[in-house]
């Protein structure tokens, strides 16, 4: 079951040692920044996560997200990764 955006906010907000509310603020600005990004059309790699990228179609746009290693060997994909 997909985690919430107030359960996430949660999670972070104990990770970084601080409020629900700071880490709402984020959330926010990361998504926001990521959607700006997204509009021009170039992607984001975010070392540790993956890439996300837009790739024109005939029919439009598709969105893709490619993991890291370290993702891949999380969910027990085929992975370099040595880490952890």
């Amino acid at each position: 079951m997909p985690k919430t955006k107030k359960e996430f906010e949660a999670m972070l907000a104990k990770r970084m040692g601080t409020t629900e509310k700071e880490a709402a603020a984020w959330v926010d600005a990361y998504t926001e920044s990521l959607i700006d990004v997204f509009k021009t059309g170039a992607g984001v790699t975010i070392t540790g996560l993956g890439g996300f990228y837009c790739e024109a179609r005939r029919n439009g746009v598709a969105f893709k997200f490619n993991p890291s290693q370290r993702i891949r060997k999380v969910l027990g994909w085929s992975s370099t990764y040595k880490g952890d």
